[in-house]
């Protein structure tokens, strides 16, 4: 009786420790239960209002917080209102496609991120037929994040394609500056053609100061040159529009003629009393 009660007393007191599987279940069911519970606590979702239809965007902010959350459906962009706390802040922000996407002819097409006015580096983490997830470095100081798809609603309704309006634009552009150039093109022409007439009006009025500007008697000045004036006959020239006696051009008169001869007589009759009286003193000087 008293060894039954001893017995009972003990397998009151001993319990069996729990074994390796089972401590290997619980820690990582607290694992589970750790990263869950975390994922709760910091994924938040704030009210978006587009058009008059309200939206729910769930996001996850690490170094920073978000204040708003507001919609321009005329710039397909979302504007989200941040103060980042550490030196680079990180927001996870899903994207409901039944809310807002960004497509191209059906096709899925990148997001555009700025971090105020600035690119911002992001990546696309996560796809689905229902939803996109962004994953977005956002700096020290930031204080408007833009996310700039392209449709608000159903993506089925693409932005219209203004392929055509901007090919035209394009177009006009490049036939604007290709008339800009012609007429600089034109100017540059025309000036260059102006500079080379007034070179050569200047060479010419150079040429015309170099030439003569008078000839001699019985010449004419023709093509810068003086040549004999045909239009007077021998020994006359043209004076005052009339052909006229050249005087330079004529011979002596009779007079003149009579002039010259009687000084060649008297010179001649000079000499020969000056060769007779030379002749009579030799020939007396003889005699003695």
């Amino acid at each position: 009786m008293n060894n039954f009660a001893v017995n009972e007393f003990y397998s009151e007191k001993y319990t069996p420790l729990p074994s390796v599987n089972s401590l290997l279940k619980i820690s990582l069911g607290l694992i589970l239960f750790t990263m869950i519970s975390t994922a709760l606590v910091y994924a938040e979702t704030m009210s978006v209002d587009v058009d008059g239809s309200t939206f729910d965007l769930e996001y996850d902010a690490t170094g920073m917080t978000v204040s708003g959350i507001e919609a321009d459906a005329e710039s397909f962009s979302i504007f989200l209102t941040v103060d980042v706390t550490e030196t680079n802040g990180t927001l996870d922000i899903t994207i409901e496609r039944s809310f807002f996407d960004s497509v191209f002819e059906g096709l899925d097409d990148e997001f555009f991120v700025l971090a105020d006015g600035d690119f911002a580096n992001f990546d696309e983490t996560e796809t689905s037929s229902s939803s996109r997830i962004l994953n977005v470095e956002v700096p020290f100081g930031t204080d408007e994040i833009e996310i700039i798809g392209s449709v608000f609603g159903d993506s089925t309704t693409v932005v219209p394609d203004t392929s055509e309006e901007d090919a035209a634009a394009a177009k006009a552009a490049a036939d604007a500056a290709a008339a800009k150039d012609a007429a600089a093109a034109k100017a540059a022409a025309d000036a260059a053609a102006a500079k080379t007439a007034a070179d050569a009006a200047a060479a010419k009025a150079a040429a015309d100061n170099t030439l003569p500007t008078q000839c001699g008697p019985g010449t004419i000045l023709k093509d810068g040159a003086c040549v004999l004036d045909e239009r007077c006959g021998p020994g006359t020239i043209l004076k005052d529009g009339a052909c006229v006696l050249d005087l330079a051009t004529q011979t002596p008169s009779s007079k003149e003629m009579g002039k010259e001869s009687m000084m060649g007589f008297i010179i001649a009759f000079l000499g020969a009393g000056i060769v007779a009286v030379v002749f009579g003193i030799i020939a007396r000087s003889q005699k003695k």
